[in-house]
């Protein structure tokens, strides 16, 4: 499979768009078309990890005080599917293997 959460005001998803071929790819707009739980728990598969796939650069992270609270991955799981802003992006799967953010590190299934 190959896809890609993506948010189309973000400058980091639109550089990146810019530079790979889309053409193979399923293209996911998570505001118009917020994450499932279904997507985000395929997500999890891949990452075994919550906290990988959220953006602590988000502004209702520092607007939450999340900084000071100890969350859990339940509640990095919650904030995920409540707010399409804490998703890292872009998401990016390509068969087996997941790229979070513009790191160019990937989380290898």
């Amino acid at each position: 499979m190959k896809k890609i959460y993506y948010l189309k005001t973000c400058d980091t998803c639109r550089r990146m768009l810019k530079e790979m071929d889309t053409s193979e790819y399923i293209l996911q707009e998570i505001k118009m078309e917020p994450i499932t739980v279904q997507q985000l728990d395929e997500l999890y598969k891949f990452t075994k990890n919550y906290e990988v796939l959220f953006s602590k650069l988000a502004k209702k992270y520092k607007q939450m005080d999340l900084k000071n609270q100890s969350l859990t991955e339940k509640d990095y799981r919650q904030l995920l599917l409540d707010e399409y802003t804490f998703l890292k992006r872009p998401v990016i799967i390509t068969n087996g293997e997941v790229t979070v953010g513009s790191a160019k590190k990937r989380v290898d299934h």
